[in-house]
């Protein structure tokens, strides 16, 4: 693999990992590390913990998939792979 090739993957598997990180901080951290503490704030009359392992985890995801999808988009333009 040339040196373009290996800088792209470079780039996509930081991508990958920071989403991932994002990802596990929501749905483990807040949903189940965190809960306790969160579960002082109340968000629409339901504890703040309670909310992210049910419902918050949930809307996260959904939107890390958009900004996976978006940010991929500027990488591929960005290392000259991209679709036309």
């Amino acid at each position: 693999m040339d040196e373009q090739g290996q800088a792209y993957w470079k780039d996509v598997i930081s991508l990958i990992r920071n989403i991932l990180i994002v990802w596990f901080i929501v749905s483990f951290g807040c949903g189940i590390l965190f809960a306790d503490a969160l579960n002082n704030i109340k968000l629409g009359g339901y504890p703040l913990g309670f909310w992210f392992a049910q419902q918050g985890s949930i809307y996260v995801f959904v939107a890390l998939i958009f900004i996976y999808a978006k940010l991929m988009g500027k990488l591929d333009e960005k290392h000259d792979v991209h679709e036309d």
